[in-house]
C-alpha cells in the first residue's frame, strides 16, 4: 500500500472502480485489470478461453499489501496477469461463500492456507492450482509470481484438456468432503466435554498461559468452553488457565495499553510483539471472555480490560449510526511524508520518544513498567523483516507494586503517575497518521458486539453499553434487513452487498438475544424469533441436522459447505445451537429444541473424534446437558426492588439460563410467565426448570442463595 500522494493513484481505474469494499477499491489502481466477482468477469473468461486468476483477501491484511506492493503495482507482473488470464478480486470478510470453497482446496493440497489467497481457476471456475503468498522472484524454494504465471499460462496452451479434467477430478473431491454425513446414532455426553479439556489442557502453555507456541492466538472460543467447565466440574485449574491468558494478554504487547482494545495475535511466545491489526471480532469475544471471568473471581482488573475494549470500539470503529466497523490495519505511515506503511508503526516508541514526552523522572518509570528499552525491546526471531529496530512495543514487565518498590513510591503515586503518562502518550500518538480503518459493516461481526455490549450493560449495571447495543442492533435492522426478513451481509458509504450467510444469521439473533436480556424490550425477542424462522427456511439441512453456510442461490459458488470449526469466529452451526436452546427455554418451544439437539448429533464425529476443534459447540452442549434455569423477575423494570434483584443475577455466571422480566407486554409473547406476579406489591423472583418453579422470593438475598443452591445441584451428567 503506498502513500495517497502516489503517482500510482493517477492511473486509470480498473473494473473495482464502484465497488464498496475498502479492500478492493485499494487496488482499484493496480495495473492489473482486476474484475470483481460477478457475472462480467466470469463471461469474459468464457469468452475468451482464459483461466481465472482469484485473489482473496481483506483490506488490513498485512501480506495482502505486501503483495500488492510486489507483485500487483508490478507493470511487468501486471502485463503478464492481463494477457494470459482474468484477473477477479475478492474481499474475503464480503463473500467468505467464496472463500471457504477455495481456501478449502488450497488446505487440502498445500496442507495450510491463509490469506492472500491465490488460486487459478477454470474459465467454469473450477480450482487446478493454488497457494498464498507468492514473492515476485524465486526466494529460496518458493517460486516467484512471473514463474508461477507463465508455467501455469504454458500449461492451459498446451494441455488444457488436463488442467480442465483435474479441476473437475478436485471439484468432485471437493463435494465429497462436502457432502453431509448420516445423523450418527451415538447419545453425546458429559464424557464428550471431558475429553475436549484434557485435549486443550495438553496445549496449555502453564509458564506464559495460552495454548500452544508462536505465534499465540486468543481464540476466545476455547475460554468460552473452559469457564463452563469449571462451572460443571468445580476444577480450579481450569479457571486458572483462563485467568492466567487473560491476564498474560492484557499484560502483553498485544493489549494495547494506551488506546485500549486488543491486537490480532503475537507472533512469539510471550504475548510480546503482536501483529497489529485490531478485528472488531476479537475486540467482542475477548471483552465476553472478560466478563465471565470477572463474574467468576470478582476481580475488577478483568472488568477493568473489558471496559478498555469496549471504550477502544464505541471511539474508534463506531458509525455515527450506530453500526461498528470492521477492522484497523496493522500498517501505517510512520510520518505524514513516508513513502510506505509499516506494521505497528502507529503503536510504537523509542526510548528518545518516551523520555522527551514525559521527562526524566516520569519516562523512568513509565519505561520500567512497560518494558521499554534503549535500542528497542523485540525479542530475537520475532522482528524478521526488521521494523521495529530501535522500536519498543509497549508490555507490562512489571506490576504496579513491584514498579513502586523499585523506585521506593508510593503505589497510589505511582499508579496516578503511569495513568498520566498513558494519557500524555495517547494524545502524542493521535497526531500520528492513523492505521487505515476498513469502515465496512458486517452484520455477523456486528451481532457478536451486540452481544459484548448488551451483556456489559448488565454486568457491569452501565446503561452506556446498553444504548450502544441498541443503536447498533437498530441499525442493522434498519439498515441490513429486507423486508422479507432476508439480512444482508454488509454496509459501506450508503451501499449494501451480497444477500447474508449463516454467520449473519446466527450471530446477529444472539445479539439480539442478549440485547433482550439486558433491557428487556420484547421487540428484539421477536425479532429474534423471526430472524430464526428465518434462518431454518434458507440454511437448514433438514435430512442431516446442522447449517449450511450459504444459501444455495448463487450458482457461481461451487460448493454448499458447514463450518465445522471454531476458530477466530465461532462457527455459525455452534452459535445457532445455543440460541435455538435458548429460545427453546424461553418460549417453551421443544421444536426448536429437538432442532439444536439435531445440529449437535450432526458434528458428532468431529466432537468425537477433536473436540476441542468445536469449543464453542460443546458450549451448546454443555447448556443441552441439564434444564436450564428459567429466571423471572416481575416489576418495574426501573423500580429499586427490581433492579436489586437483576444485580444478584448478574452479578453470577450463570451459562445454564434465561432471564426474563415478566409484565403486561411479555405476557402475550411469553405466556408461561403470565401467571408470575409481584408479591404483596414487591418484585420477586420465580426460578423455574422446565417451567417447575421454586417458592418465588422478593429479597436479593433470598435470591442470592437460590442461585446458590441451583448452582451446586449442577451434575452434567446428562445424555442428549
Amino acid at each position: 500500500m503506498e502513500n495517497p500522494s502516489s503517482p500510482s493513484l493517477n492511473r486509470p481505474a480498473n473494473h473495482l472502480a464502484g465497488q464498496s469494499s475498502p479492500y478492493l477499491l485499494q487496488h482499484v489502481h493496480n495495473p492489473v485489470d482486476w474484475y470483481p466477482w460477478g457475472p462480467e468477469a466470469f463471461e469474459k473468461a468464457q469468452r475468451e478461453d482464459k483461466p481465472v486468476f482469484l485473489s482473496v483477501g481483506y483490506s488490513t491484511c498485512h501480506w495482502c499489501h505486501v503483495m500488492e506492493r510486489e507483485s500487483f503495482e508490478n507493470p511487468r507482473i501486471a502485463a503478464i496477469l492481463n494477457e494470459h488470464f482474468v484477473s477477479i478480486k475478492v474481499d474475503r470478510e464480503e463473500r467468505p461463500d467464496v472463500d471457504r470453497v477455495y481456501m478449502t482446496f488450497v488446505q487440502s493440497t498445500n496442507g495450510s492456507g491463509g490469506w492472500p489467497m491465490n488460486v487459478f481457476l477454470t474459465p467454469d471456475l473450477k480450482p487446478f492450482s493454488g497457494g498464498t503468498y507468492f514473492p515476485p522472484e524465486d526466494r529460496g524454494r518458493m517460486p516467484g509470481f512471473p514463474r508461477v504465471l507463465e508455467h501455469l499460462a504454458a500449461l492451459w496452451r498446451s494441455d488444457r484438456e488436463k488442467v480442465v479434467h483435474h479441476g473437475n477430478e478436485i471439484v468432485e473431491m471437493l463435494r465429497a468432503y462436502a457432502a453431509p454425513m448420516s445423523t450418527p446414532g451415538e447419545a453425546l455426553d458429559a464424557a464428550t466435554l471431558d475429553h475436549a479439556a484434557e485435549q486443550i489442557a495438553r496445549s496449555y502453555d502453564d509458564e506464559l498461559g495460552g495454548f500452544g507456541g508462536a505465534p499465540k492466538f486468543p481464540r476466545p472460543v476455547t475460554l468460552n468452553f473452559l469457564l463452563r467447565q469449571h462451572v460443571r466440574t468445580k476444577d480450579p485449574g481450569l479457571l486458572a488457565m483462563v485467568v492466567h491468558t487473560l491476564d498474560a494478554m492484557a499484560a502483553g504487547g498485544m493489549h494495547d495499553h494506551l488506546g485500549g482494545g486488543f491486537h490480532r495475535y503475537s507472533v512469539d511466545r510471550f504475548w510480546h510483539v503482536p501483529h497489529f491489526e485490531k478485528m472488531l471480532y476479537d475486540q467482542a469475544q475477548l471483552a465476553l471472555a472478560c466478563l465471565d471471568a470477572y463474574q467468576l473471581t470478582g476481580e475488577p482488573r478483568h472488568a477493568g480490560v473489558a471496559r478498555e475494549i469496549l471504550d477502544y470500539t464505541l471511539r474508534e470503529m463506531r458509525h455515527a449510526g450506530g453500526g461498528f466497523y470492521s477492522a484497523e490495519d496493522a500498517d501505517s505511515f510512520p510520518t505524514t511524508d513516508s513513502p510506505e506503511r509499516v506494521e505497528g508503526a502507529f503503536y510504537v516508541w523509542t526510548q528518545a520518544e518516551i523520555n522527551a514526552a514525559l521527562g526524566a523522572e516520569a519516562a523512568a518509570i513509565f519505561s520500567h513498567h512497560y518494558g521499554v528499552e534503549p535500542h528497542g525491546n523485540a525479542p530475537e526471531g520475532s522482528d524478521p523483516h526488521g521494523e521495529l529496530t530501535g522500536q519498543n512495543t509497549l508490555i507490562q514487565r512489571h506490576d504496579l507494586a513491584d514498579t513502586a518498590r523499585h523506585f521506593g513510591k508510593d503505589p497510589v503515586e505511582v499508579a496516578a503517575l503511569l495513568a498520566s503518562a498513558r494519557e500524555t502518550l495517547f494524545k502524542l500518538r493521535a497526531r500520528r497518521p492513523r492505521p487505515h480503518l476498513d469502515d465496512k459493516i458486517l452484520t455477523a461481526w456486528n451481532g457478536l458486539h451486540i452481544s459484548a455490549l448488551a451483556r456489559a450493560a448488565s454486568i457491569l449495571d452501565d446503561a452506556t453499553y446498553l444504548e450502544a447495543a441498541t443503536t447498533a442492533a437498530r441499525f442493522i435492522e434498519t439498515t441490513l434487513l429486507q423486508a422479507d426478513d432476508i439480512l444482508l451481509r454488509s454496509h459501506r458509504n450508503g451501499v449494501t452487498s451480497a444477500q447474508g450467510f449463516a454467520d449473519d444469521y446466527a450471530f446477529y439473533i444472539q445479539g439480539l438475544l442478549d440485547l433482550y436480556e439486558a433491557g428487556f424490550d420484547p421487540h428484539w425477542l421477536e425479532l429474534a424469533i423471526r430472524l430464526q424462522h428465518a434462518m431454518d427456511a434458507r440454511f437448514a439441512d433438514a435430512g442431516h441436522g446442522g447449517y449450511f453456510s450459504t444459501s444455495g442461490e448463487d450458482p457461481s459458488v461451487l460448493l454448499r459447505m458447514k463450518e465445522d470449526y471454531d476458530g477466530a469466529e465461532p462457527s455459525p452451526n455452534s452459535v445457532a445451537a445455543l440460541n435455538l436452546l435458548r429460545l427453546s427455554a424461553l418460549l417453551d418451544r421443544p421444536e426448536w429444541h429437538d432442532r439444536a439437539l439435531k445440529v449437535l448429533r450432526a458434528f458428532t464425529p468431529q466432537l468425537r473424534r477433536q473436540p476441542s476443534a468445536l469449543p464453542q459447540m460443546l458450549v451448546a452442549l454443555d447448556y443441552s446437558l441439564q434444564p436450564p434455569a428459567q429466571i423471572v423477575i416481575t416489576g418495574e423494570p426501573a423500580a429499586s426492588e427490581t433492579r436489586a434483584l437483576l444485580e444478584i443475577v448478574n452479578a453470577r455466571f450463570l451459562p445454564h439460563k434465561v432471564l426474563t422480566l415478566a409484565n403486561e407486554t411479555t405476557a402475550s409473547l411469553l405466556p408461561a410467565t403470565a401467571a408470575m406476579q409481584p408479591l404483596e406489591g414487591h418484585a420477586a423472583t420465580y426460578v423455574c426448570e422446565h417451567y417447575a418453579c421454586r417458592q418465588p422470593v422478593t429479597t436479593p438475598e433470598a435470591l442470592s442463595s437460590l442461585l446458590q443452591e441451583l448452582q451446586a445441584a449442577h451434575s452434567g451428567k446428562s445424555k442428549i
